[in-house]
Order: C-alpha cells, then structure tokens, then sequence
C-alpha cells in the first residue's frame, strides 16, 4: 500500500472518530477499514454505562463489513484521544487484545494496521507484529 492510500483512510477514521458515542471515558476512537476491492467501512466506539457491552471503533467497522457479506480486507487505520485533546496532546492508537483476535479470525497475518496521529503521521505494523502467535489465524480466508 502507498502514503495515499493511508492518508484516505486516515483521514476516514478521523471522519468516523466523530461519531463516537463515548460519554464514560471520554475518549473517542474511529477506525476505517478497507476491503481489496477499495470499499471502506467505518467504525466508531460506542461506550454503554455497563461496559461489558461497549464495543470498539475496529470491531465497529468489521461487523459493519461482515454484515454486508465482506470477507476479506486489507487494512484498518484508527485514531483517537480525549474529546477536548489539543493537537499535540494525540498519540497513537492501538486495537485492543479483543479487536486483534477477531482481526484474526478474518485476516492474515500480513493484515496491516496503521496506527495514526495525522495522514502524514502514523506508524504501520502487520497484525502478527501485533498479535504474534495468535489463536487462530485464518490466513486471509474466513469461514463460509
């Protein structure tokens, strides 16, 4: 993948970042996710008072792309921070342990994640850097 195809879902995430729902924490996450056939998916995180049932900007995006018969991707960007965070107060942002594994349910090992402060600013790493000896991986290929 190249600088602009990073750069477009960077600045996708940042679009989806502010639907967050997140009146808890306060910290809001956007996440896109693209398909081999160029089609991205957003995702937001949407907190509840409960937690357990508070689901993160990754998963957000996957279940949006599964759901309309998706099975294979490419990449997901994610940014966040606080709400009211100033520019120099962003840092990068991570999938938890839970959005890995099910990265790893429908990706391959190469499966890139960037994780984003700016389109010009990020860092990518494939999903076994990030979850290395994962339960699981699919190599690319999903269940029927």
């Amino acid at each position: 993948m190249d600088q602009k195809t990073y750069a477009n879902l960077i600045r996708q995430a940042w679009e989806a970042r502010k639907m967050a729902y997140a009146p808890y924490s306060g910290f809001l996450v956007g996440a896109a996710l693209l398909t081999p056939d160029g089609s991205v998916y957003r995702g937001c995180n949407i907190e509840n008072a409960a937690f357990s049932p508070t689901n993160c900007a990754e998963r957000t995006a996957f279940f949006k792309a599964l759901s309309e018969g998706k099975r294979h991707f490419s990449a997901i960007a994610v940014v966040g921070g606080m709400r009211e965070c100033k520019e120099d107060e962003i840092d990068y942002v991570y999938p938890c342990g839970v959005c890995r594994q099910v990265m790893a349910e429908f990706c391959g090992e190469e499966f890139v994640i960037v994780a984003a402060i700016s389109p010009e600013d990020y860092r990518v790493h494939s999903l076994k850097e990030l979850l290395p000896e994962a339960f699981g991986f699919r190599e690319g290929e999903a269940k029927p």
